[in-house]
């Protein structure tokens, strides 16, 4: 044995182990708009949950990250803990799925020349090549994401196939056996062994690998193996325990606990089983074998999948049991409490379940907003100081609602590899202070309200009906912003800048009759400020929708990003026919109701 045999066997681990997780990166990204369709839409059948489970776990293999992120759907709402339950054993199943493919390692050749192909010492350059022609060919759709995919799984293999032949040449020293020799006559050192490097790694899959690879030593018998491997289950559970656990909701932590009383059920179960059975002299030929990659693959998966088998009538004692390790903590009630509790950092690994987080959230804060400011205008006609009190409590949910969706989407940028995903991020990123400006304005017109009601005033009855027009056209544009968000309707968005742009005019007009009314004392004068204050808020709330409207045609058209100022500057100006119909057709529109008074200056 030498330094560098144990170099190349550390350098082989590195590799492997960055391989896997680059391989897992892209998948998870690649896949996560199908992962999340899929995971939504998860019934109360807990076999359809249970495949469900296997599926996603096989194809972005790691059952960690499958029950972080159902603990995180949990957690937002979209799962309920029941529904959990058959995902959480169908992931523990999946993760063997990595133990097959490895166990190439083993594949026989010697019958025809054409299966070399499929051997790990042609897969790992051929995935490589394919890898980086895919991240060069930068026009390919999610050309990034596959082609890390494919680099992962070369160098996961490249790395395996290192780990191999360091390990032969440590057999050759002698030394590795003696390292290994203690774990066939002491199943506890074997057992505490998984769970330790496992419990390191995060990750069965990786530790399953590693013992495929030290298979190749040719001194590990199945006696020494299986405890190992029941150790791992352990390890594995714990750190995905210990994940779900940090700053998550009581459902949420007990998705981590019911995967620990599974895989604690499952050591006790393959334990008493194998020791029955061996007793019984019916693994008499297996247990003193040298095992090889398959052996280890074939046994994880037989441990796996027999376990769920006999351990899935006891879901429910499971759910049971959880409940009441992890009480219920009381906490006040917030009816956006399950649009904040879906802003998981677990979702930050599948873009496109963070995505849908912020923009449930999003959507909510915009339809807060938009309700405080029909509420709020309501007042000025009838003013309740109940309704009041309302605007301004929703106005501090509101607030709310910004500040966690400004975190995450700050904490969950540097989680994004896809062009497009980070598109969608910065459109979000853009509209959510302007839906916090309607918030605003919302309780600044309330406020208005309040006083004139306070100091008993009223409008004059020419600008009540300048005000009631102004308003119509406001609920016009925010219906408009509404449809271009939430559908990313680009066509309601583009009604949007002509609709601004006469309530720009109308206000630049009321201002001036304004004026005007009080020159010839036809407006009380200590109504000023708040007559005043209101056409701010209308354009604050206008100027505030055009934002929102431009964002989504970035998004729905990002050549327009690099010349946007030019571009809307454009518009405005004149140079396009349908924005120059668009706004003829508001303009005489909301004119046409103008008492005769208000055109002619008040």
């Amino acid at each position: 044995m030498s330094f560098f045999d144990l170099l190349t066997l550390f350098g082989g681990l590195a590799m492997f182990l960055y391989g896997m997780r680059l391989m897992g990166d892209g998948l998870k990204e690649s896949s996560s708009g199908a992962l999340k369709t899929a995971m939504e839409h998860v019934t109360n059948n807990p076999f359809k949950a249970f495949l469900l489970g296997f599926g996603v776990t096989a194809l972005i293999q790691s059952s960690t990250a499958t029950i972080v992120i159902t603990s995180g759907l949990v957690a937002a709402g979209i799962l309920t803990l029941h529904q959990s339950l058959g995902i959480i054993i169908g992931a523990n199943v999946g993760t063997t799925v990595t133990g097959q493919i490895i166990r190439l390692l083993d594949m026989d050749a010697s019958g025809g020349s054409w299966l070399q192909i499929f051997k790990p010492s042609s897969l790992a350059p051929i995935a490589l090549i394919i890898g980086i022609i895919l991240i060069m060919a930068k026009s390919v759709k999610n050309s990034r994401s596959i082609g890390n995919i494919a680099i992962g799984f070369g160098i996961l293999f490249s790395g395996l196939l290192n780990m191999t032949d360091a390990v032969s040449n440590l057999t050759e020293s002698g030394v590795l056996e003696k390292l290994l020799a203690g774990l066939g006559g002491n199943p506890a050192i074997g057992y505490a062994t998984g769970a330790a490097v496992a419990f390191v790694l995060q990750s069965s899959s990786a530790t399953i690998g590693i013992l495929q690879a030290f298979s190749a030593s040719g001194v590990l018998t199945f006696e020494a193996v299986y405890p190992v491997i029941i150790g791992v289950y352990l390890g594995d559970c714990v750190t995905t325990a210990i994940v779900c656990s940090i700053g998550a909701k009581e459902d949420a932590k007990r998705v981590g606990i019911i995967n620990i009383l599974f895989n604690l059920s499952k050591t006790v179960l393959i334990f008493v089983v194998m020791f029955i059975i061996h007793r019984m002299g019916l693994l008499d030929t297996l247990w003193n074998k040298t095992v090889n990659s398959s052996i280890i693959a074939n046994t994880n998966t037989a441990f796996n999948l027999g376990c769920a088998l006999i351990l899935f009538p006891l879901l429910n004692t499971y759910e049971r049991m959880s409940r009441r390790i992890v009480k219920n903590e009381p906490v006040p009630e917030n009816r956006y409490k399950d649009k904040l509790d879906g802003l998981n950092p677990a979702f930050f690994a599948t873009p496109a379940l963070a995505l849908k987080s912020c923009y449930d959230l999003l959507l909510a804060q915009y339809e807060a907003a938009c309700a405080n400011v029909r509420l709020a205008v309501t007042l000025l006609q009838d003013y309740d100081d109940r309704k009041a009190d309302q605007v301004d409590e929703e106005e501090m949910n509101i607030d709310l609602l910004t500040d966690h969706a400004s975190q995450y989407i700050v904490q969950l940028l540097p989680h994004l590899r896809e062009e497009y995903h980070i598109q969608t991020l910065d459109q979000y990123y853009r509209v959510v202070s302007e839906f916090e400006r309607i918030g605003d304005e919302a309780a600044r017109i309330s406020k208005a309200a309040r006083d004139l009601s306070e100091r008993d005033l009223n409008f004059s009855p020419l600008a009540q009906e300048e005000l009631k027009v102004l308003f119509e056209l406001v609920f016009q544009i925010l219906e408009d912003t509404d449809k271009a968000f939430r559908n990313r309707d680009i066509d309601a968005a583009y009604q949007i800048e002509p609709l601004e742009e006469v309530a720009d005019e109308l206000i630049s007009m009321f201002k001036v009759n304004h004026l005007n009314r009080m020159g010839n004392g036809k407006c009380n004068l200590y109504a000023d400020t708040n007559f005043m204050n209101l056409l701010s808020a209308c354009d604050h709330i206008v100027s505030a929708c055009t934002n929102v409207g431009e964002a989504v045609i970035i998004r729905v058209r990002p050549e327009l990003a690099a010349k946007e100022h030019n571009y809307f500057e454009s518009l405005r100006a004149g140079e396009d026919e349908s924005y120059n119909d668009a706004y003829q057709k508001a303009h005489d529109e909301y004119f046409a109701k103008l008492p005769k008074e208000s055109l002619d200056g008040g």
